[in-house]
């Protein structure tokens, strides 16, 4: 599973045996979430993270958003 960037804290990872939607899987030291990284992002589950480290995932995938896309594309191809 490839950590694709660590930023504040925050691991953005996408497991090679994934499934559709195209998502990014976030860990902070709290708990985890799912976001899925199409047109925009969109969260679609939530493990115990706080609503700070949501939405700061959630910024950051937004402004990183066609590198986290390349890097789902590399390990599963096309959305």
């Amino acid at each position: 599973m490839p950590t694709v960037l660590m930023l504040f804290g925050l691991k953005f990872k996408i497991y090679t045996a994934e499934h559709q939607p195209p998502h990014c899987h976030v860990t902070s030291q709290d708990g985890q979430a799912k976001f899925e990284i199409r047109d925009e992002v969109k969260l679609i589950e939530n493990k115990g993270m706080k609503p700070k480290d949501l939405s700061l995932a959630r910024a950051i995938l937004e402004e990183n958003l066609e590198v986290i896309q390349e890097e789902w594309k590399k390990l599963h191809g096309d959305f």
